[in-house]
Order: structure tokens, then C-alpha cells, then sequence
């Protein structure tokens, strides 16, 4: 952590998040849902009357946000996966209830996630300004981008994986199936090349990190299966890398202090963020 604040050179911050509001990516997939405000009390409550004594036109606002935990930017809780009725650090699943996660939620990273990020621009090493959904990122293509960018990965580095999945979608002025459809993603042989790197984690611009149409047709979103319950691996959806990337590209300089701490939710599987890389 603070070999990685030695990092920022230039005072520039990039905030990764996509908005929290009704225009996100989520269509019902999963009963999720886009983030939803609901005012308590508003600028008209306190102009119109009284409220609690105080003067007309005195006062404040407050609101409430309804959202889920998964529905935008976020970090998957070790709590949210399972293989073989077990989540990680072989925990049974049904420590996750009706009530919440007794073991493995996101609480666990309320004061971990700082630490020096890595942006790796896989659209731009392939010449493309974004992946093609189904197109299946291997070890290989991971190493010939971080060689294109003259950049290398390490212990504790936590890695943004940039497919182009968010600016494709802004293009075309929809999102579409983005939230559970096809998308580019990480291949099966990529959690070896995470293992070996020891990395902290990785987070993506696509709704699930791995690559859709799953590569095991017969198990759904099989590189989760290994990276959570058996990895204890922090993995990241659904970023906004588009101005880091710009950025990157321009001064030749991708890496950074990155931090990206979750709301402490007490039990929740998810855990909603608004990740910031400082360059």
C-alpha cells in the first residue's frame, strides 16, 4: 500500500463507477434491478409548511436509495459463490439465509482494497476500440497486452481488465443484454496466470468478468466457480474504465493507487462502490 502511493505523480483521479441511477445496464436478469431514489423530505416540503417547528423556507432534504448490492459497480462478497455446497474457506452455503451471510461478506473489505492497480487495455492491444461478445481472453493474450503496454503485474495488484464492453454499448446507445448476456471475458487458463502472479484481485468492464457464452456449456459462469470458493479471489464488475484508459494511452503510464472499499453492508453478498484511481 504504500509503495503504491508513490505511484501518483500528476494529482489526477478517475472515479471507475458507473452511475447509480435508472439508466444502468440492469433489465430484471436475476431479480436485479438499476439503483432506485425516493425523497423523504424535498425542497417543496420545506417552502409549503412548517415542519417541526422550524420557518417556512428552512429545512433540509433527505432521500432513500433501493438498490441491489449487484445491480452496478461492485465487488462480489467470497459469500456470493458457491461449488459443491461450499463458498470459500470451505464455509456451507447455507450460512447464507434469508438473513444474510454469517460467514464471507462483504464486511470483509471494508479497510483491505487499497493497494496499486493495474489497467490492462486488452481492446487497445488487440487494435480494437472494444472486444467482440463470446471472444474468450487467454494467459497468452494477457501477457502479449501487459508486454504491448511495458507494464508487468505482481503480488497484491489488483488488475482492470478493459474490453471495451462499456464504450461498445455507449456507442450503439443501448445496453442491451450487457448485464447477463454474451460478452468478451477472461478464459479458464487465466486463473492459473492469477494464481502464479499472485494477484489481489481483478475487475472487468463487462457484467460477469469471464467470458459469455461460458466456455462449460453445463455450468454456469464456471471461472467464478474456481476464483471465489476455491480462490478467495476479489473480483469486479461491471467498472467504467473508458477516461482511465484515454488517459493511460496518452501518457504511456498504467498503473496506479487505486482504492475501492465497499459500503460495510452487515451480510451482504455484494457490495456496491465507487472505485478511484489516482494517477
Amino acid at each position: 500500500m504504500v509503495a503504491a502511493t508513490r505511484l501518483v505523480t500528476r494529482g489526477r483521479v478517475f472515479s471507475l463507477a458507473l452511475p447509480f441511477d435508472g439508466t444502468g445496464p440492469q433489465r430484471g436478469a436475476l431479480r436485479r434491478f438499476n439503483p432506485m431514489q425516493f425523497m423523504l423530505r424535498d425542497g417543496d416540503d420545506v417552502y409549503a409548511r412548517d415542519l417541526a417547528g422550524r420557518p417556512r423556507g428552512h429545512g433540509a432534504s433527505d432521500d432513500v436509495i433501493l438498490l441491489a448490492s449487484q445491480g452496478g459497480t461492485h465487488w462480489d462478497a467470497l459469500a456470493h459463490t458457491f461449488f459443491d455446497s461450499t463458498m470459500w474457506n470451505g464455509y456451507d452455503c447455507r450460512l447464507v439465509s434469508s438473513l444474510g451471510a454469517e460467514r464471507n461478506d462483504i464486511t470483509n473489505y471494508r479497510d483491505r482494497i487499497v493497494g496499486r492497480g493495474v489497467l490492462i487495455d486488452l481492446a487497445r492491444a488487440a487494435g480494437r476500440e472494444w472486444l467482440a461478445p463470446g471472444h474468450a481472453v487467454t494467459a497468452d493474450d494477457l501477457d502479449c497486452a501487459l508486454d504491448a503496454q511495458g507494464t508487468r503485474v505482481g503480488p497484491g495488484d489488483i488488475v482492470l481488465l478493459r474490453f471495451g464492453h462499456v464504450r461498445m454499448c455507449r456507442e450503439r446507445g443501448d445496453w442491451g443484454d450487457y448485464a447477463g448476456g454474451d460478452a468478451p471475458g477472461l478464459a479458464l487458463d487465466t486463473l492459473d496466470w492469477i494464481a502464479d502472479r499472485e494477484l489481489a484481485g481483478v475487475a472487468a468492464d463487462t457484467w460477469g468478468v469471464e467470458v459469455r457464452p461460458n466456455e462449460i456449456s453445463y455450468v454456469n459462469q464456471p471461472w467464478h466457480r474456481v476464483a471465489l470458493p476455491h480462490m478467495g479471489l476479489l473480483v469486479g464488475e461491471m467498472f467504467d474504465l473508458e477516461a482511465l484508459a484515454a488517459d493511460c494511452a496518452q501518457d504511456g503510464v498504467y498503473e496506479m493507487l487505486f482504492t475501492a472499499c465497499p459500503l460495510p453492508v452487515t451480510g451482504s453478498v455484494g457490495g456496491p462502490i465507487n472505485p478511484v484511481a489516482v494517477k
